[in-house]
Order: C-alpha cells, then sequence, then structure tokens
C-alpha cells in the first residue's frame, strides 16, 4: 500500500495540474493529508462511495498521463543516473568513459 501511496504522490506532483480542482483536491485530501472517505465525503457534503468513484477515476486517469507521457518514468531514470555520476565522482580513479556514458544515457531521456 505504501508503494501506490508513494506512486499516486508522485503521479498527482506530475500531472496535478491536468486535473480539474475537485479531483486535485480530493486527491491531496486522501494521498497527501491522510483524510479517510469518509472524511472527504462530509467535508463536501457526498457520499463516501462518491469520493471512493472520483478517487479510482483520478488514478486511471493519472496512470493513463503516464503511460503516455512518462514523466515519472523519465524522473526515475534521472535520478539513477545522477546517482551513478555522484558514485562515479566519488571513486579515487575517475573512469572517464564511464562518467561520459551516464552522462549521454541522461541526453537521450528528453
Amino acid at each position: 500500500m505504501l508503494e501506490k501511496t508513494t506512486r499516486m504522490n508522485f503521479l498527482y506532483d506530475f500531472y496535478q495540474s491536468l486535473l480539474t480542482p475537485k479531483q486535485r483536491s480530493y486527491m491531496s485530501l486522501y494521498y497527501l493529508d491522510d483524510f479517510s472517505l469518509g472524511e472527504i465525503a462530509e467535508e463536501y457534503d457526498v457520499s463516501r462511495q462518491a469520493v471512493y468513484d472520483n478517487i479510482k477515476r483520478t488514478e486511471a486517469m493519472l496512470e493513463e498521463y503516464e503511460e503516455k507521457l512518462l514523466l515519472f518514468h523519465k524522473f526515475q531514470e534521472r535520478s539513477k543516473i545522477v546517482a551513478e555520476i555522484k558514485n562515479l565522482l566519488n571513486e579515487e580513479l575517475v573512469n572517464t568513459k564511464a562518467m561520459v556514458e551516464a552522462i549521454a544515457k541522461l541526453e537521450k531521456l528528453d
């Protein structure tokens, strides 16, 4: 569950501008502020089922955006490559060829 929450938080960060204000609010309350479905329903004077349905639809939309735009995937790849470059820089003898290859991978991402 924590892995899904983390993923949704990242997807929300990348794609929140593509959501409606209501979707942003529900997702923010549910994933960022850890509100329960009941608390959100009470806040908006709707049923728990309405909140649940909205959140599930929004999750599916976020996954669809990621499938098409790959912003989160590229972020993860970029983070791995930056970590690799940092490790290479920390070695006593910097491997120039490995450094050039890591930088080339970064350049290919975009």
